[in-house]
């Protein structure tokens, strides 16, 4: 759950494009049926809600930019001083992933 509130955290505070990684999204998804401390959560950092908006148009989505978005995601997370669990992370090497469009090498067109 360290990772999801690392990433939920850094969301707020980012303009860039971040993208969590399937791990990071399963207990986003789980945290998110949680209305009550979900909505106190998102309130402790300063805003009414965090909405999760999935992306719908994953068939275009450019592996590339995939990979960078997450790159750029676990960047901020260690920059905001929290620590990256690699085992959460495709980009870290160690992740298990099923969303090549945010990362994965395992893609059948890029990557491995």
């Amino acid at each position: 759950m360290n990772q999801t509130v690392a990433f939920l955290t850094i969301s707020t505070r980012s303009e860039e494009p971040l993208t969590p990684s399937l791990r990071v999204d399963l207990f986003w998804h789980a945290f998110v049926q949680r209305t009550v401390p979900y909505v106190a959560f998102s309130r402790s950092l300063g805003v009414d809600y965090i909405h999760h908006v999935p992306d719908e148009d994953e068939s275009g989505s450019d592996p590339e930019a995939g990979r960078s978005a997450m790159a750029l995601t676990t960047s901020a997370i260690r920059a905001a001083g929290f620590t990256v669990d690699s085992e959460f992370w495709p980009n870290e090497g160690a992740a298990d992933c099923s969303q090549c469009h945010a990362g994965c090498t395992d893609s059948p067109v890029g990557g491995k």
